[in-house]
């Protein structure tokens, strides 16, 4: 479903997504409540919910909080117009499954899309570089590496770029449950339980 406070959004969206056999668009809704209540009154229909940041009533931030926390199951791609570190680091912070930019292209938006509802995440070309420039220049000296052999921070940095598990086992020239095997390593040390956690981790302390 989608969640935008602009109508025109919402039925560019529609239009683009009516060419793709594999989706079915539930819903359009111009605030994060009536959002809310939809998917309250329809849990199980729900797989990707697409929402912007900033609407009435129920922002798209405390929208992601309550799905996450309420209905886990249900993956969020965060639209909006604004790469502010400020925004981009909320939005990793709530754990959705993407980021991207209102003025992306018609592919890069397809291909988010696409990562997101296949288990992985999505964030967009033009943010991964800016919360890494961002926190280059917050990263302290002498940063620690939780004790990550080189092949870990291989995987680490290679899931922060949002690579698949096999397109990571190609590189590598690993088997795929070899890859597994690392990631679960890494939530293990990172205390973390999903390819967003592990990617937040890793920007905030520099390591990807």
């Amino acid at each position: 479903m989608i969640a935008d406070d602009h109508a025109l959004v919402i039925d560019g969206i529609r239009s683009m997504l009516a060419r793709e056999s594999r989706y079915h668009v539930l819903a359009g809704v111009a605030n994060g409540q009536t959002a809310l209540d939809y998917i309250s009154e329809n849990p199980k229909s729900v797989h990707l919910l697409i929402t912007d940041i900033n609407m009435p009533q129920l922002s798209g931030i405390d929208l992601c909080k309550v799905i996450n926390r309420m209905y886990p199951q249900i993956k969020v791609l965060v639209l909006s117009m604004y790469n502010s570190i400020a925004v981009i680091k909320e939005t990793l912070a709530v754990e959705a499954s993407g980021f991207i930019l209102k003025h992306t292209g018609v592919e890069e938006f397809l291909t988010a899309i696409k990562r997101i509802v296949d288990g992985g995440t999505y964030f967009g070309r033009e943010i991964l570089p800016i919360l890494y420039n961002q926190y280059l220049k917050e990263k302290r000296q002498g940063q620690q590496f939780f004790g990550l052999s080189n092949k870990e921070k291989d995987v680490l940095d290679m899931i922060a770029k949002e690579y698949t598990l096999a397109e990571i086992a190609q590189r590598l020239k690993v088997d795929r449950d070899e890859v597994i095997g690392l990631r679960a390593e890494l939530m293990r040390k990172m205390n973390c339980t999903t390819n967003v956690g592990l990617v937040k981790f890793a920007i905030q302390n520099g390591l990807a």
